[in-house]
């Protein structure tokens, strides 16, 4: 019998509509012979809702009540639309009614304190989840499946204390998975688990970054064994780009996990960039599905992509707010341990760099970052190494710029490629600024000023013919 985790996104839990629709897929796949366990996101919004709630309250208390008074609002028309038993709407409606006094609690909490520290946030935000779960569990109950609810804490997922984004401890976890939740899979229970949500050593609520219940499915895929990973959202799979950019964008049939990885880091919205780290190691398949149109078999992900398929590039894809770092200084040269103290600045402050390129002569470094972090990024840099009169001599930066990436596991060793879209750039008069490629030679990124991106990405789909695929 074929055993699946199915991950549900916030569009896909986003109504009680939508939540019958997500109880209907789940029970026509646990009464056709197969084993499912399901992980849920928050309702659509709840999760950013959460936060912005979370800083208020710090500040004064006079939002708390309003809040989870519109909190508790879309919860029961989601519960009264979902679940058509009356008796299995009281039991979640009496579950959603503990969880909001609990978070109006600590919400207070907060106020009176006057701070909210990354582990107050973690559970303030966990309530999301701890909302969505059980009304997704009536709603598969309801269709006359035996099922249970728990919290990724209550399921066994165990993490590091590194609050908003924490990291799981695997050995530990998939033994308490297989202790908790893996016998009732085995007995056809459908164990419904919160994602994001995880706890650490001490059983404190700990988060693993934002939209990681992909990363929690992955993880329970893993732990149980299961043939397959479904992530359910709104897309029919991964595209060639964005549809937004491209009318003529494709959904693409197969993907090795390499290039999944290097889509999902470069924006493609159907998967969480961290979520493939546990099933590359166990080559447990992955598959993008649209809850709306079920019937689409969607992207499967596997080790190697198909047989048979030759496309050298297979995706194009843009990403806005970004800014070009570009740090200058012909103390650099030839000085060891020069990069080290730019890069160690910007990681003590907390500034991620996601593309680098460097010149031979070592006198010029360009980085792109979050165009919100260019300020902090430059005036840190600027304080920690412009007035020691050493190495740097000049801190640059552009803002309105974008990042093109061309993905491709064929294009590994395939001669001309580079050429070919540097060309195409040319010829649509487009001025490059920076570029960089790795040496998986799995995609080839540069930076172009952001009002041209959208036409480069048009150009490259074009020229590379992925309106075929």
């Amino acid at each position: 019998m074929k055993k699946i985790v199915m991950k549900f996104g916030g569009t896909s839990v986003g109504t009680g509509e939508n939540i019958r629709r997500v109880a209907d897929v789940v029970s026509q796949y646990a009464k056709d012979e197969c084993k499912v366990a399901v992980v849920v996101s928050a309702l659509a919004g709840v999760t950013n809702s959460l936060f912005e709630i979370a800083c208020k309250a710090k500040k004064s208390e006079k939002h708390i009540e309003t809040f989870t008074n519109e909190l508790r609002q879309k919860h029961a028309e989601a519960i009264s639309t979902a679940i058509s038993s009356k008796q299995i709407q009281e039991e979640v409606s009496q579950i959603t009614e503990e969880n909001i006094a609990e978070l109006e609690k600590v919400l207070t909490g907060i106020c009176y304190v006057g701070e909210l520290t990354p582990k107050s946030k973690d559970y303030v935000v966990s309530f999301g989840e701890r909302l969505s779960a059980p009304i997704v569990w009536g709603a598969i109950k309801d269709h006359e499946i035996e099922t249970q609810w728990f919290t990724g804490k209550d399921a066994g997922i165990v993490t590091d204390s590194n609050f908003g984004d924490a990291d799981p401890l695997m050995n530990f976890t998939t033994h308490l998975i297989r202790e908790r939740v893996a016998p009732l899979l085995e007995k056809g229970v459908v164990p419904v688990v919160t994602g994001f949500i995880a706890a650490n050593q001490d059983g404190v609520v700990t988060t693993v970054g934002r939209g990681g219940s992909d990363y929690t499915a992955t993880i329970l895929g893993v732990a149980l064994h299961v043939d397959e990973v479904w992530i359910w959202t709104d897309v029919d799979g991964i595209m060639t780009t964005d549809p937004k950019l491209v009318a003529d964008a494709r959904m693409l049939p197969q993907l090795s996990y390499q290039e999944a990885a290097e889509m999902a880091i470069f924006g493609a919205k159907a998967m969480h960039p961290r979520a493939l780290g546990p099933v590359i190691k166990e080559e447990i398949p992955v598959r993008i599905r649209n809850v709306f149109n079920p019937t689409n078999e969607g992207t499967l992900i596997t080790k190697e992509s198909k047989a048979g398929t030759f496309e050298v590039v297979k995706a194009v894809a843009m990403i806005k707010d970004v800014a070009m770092l570009n740090v200058n200084g012909a103390g650099m040269v030839g000085a060891p341990g020069s990069y080290a103290k730019v890069f160690d600045v910007l990681g003590k402050n907390k500034i991620n760099v996601m593309m680098i390129s460097t010149a031979v002569s070592e006198a010029n470094i360009s980085m792109v970052i979050k165009r919100s972090l260019l300020g902090r990024a430059m005036s840190t840099l600027e304080i920690a190494l412009l007035e020691r009169g050493g190495i740097v001599s000049e801190v640059t930066a552009e803002d309105d710029v974008a990042v093109v990436a061309v993905m491709g596991a064929n294009m590994k060793g395939t001669l001309g490629i580079a050429s070919k879209i540097f060309a195409v750039v040319a010829n649509a008069g487009i001025n490059i600024r920076m570029i960089a490629q790795g040496s998986s030679e799995l995609n080839i990124s540069f930076v172009v000023k952001e009002k041209d991106g959208a036409a480069v990405v048009e150009a490259v789909h074009k020229e590379f013919n992925l309106d075929k695929i």
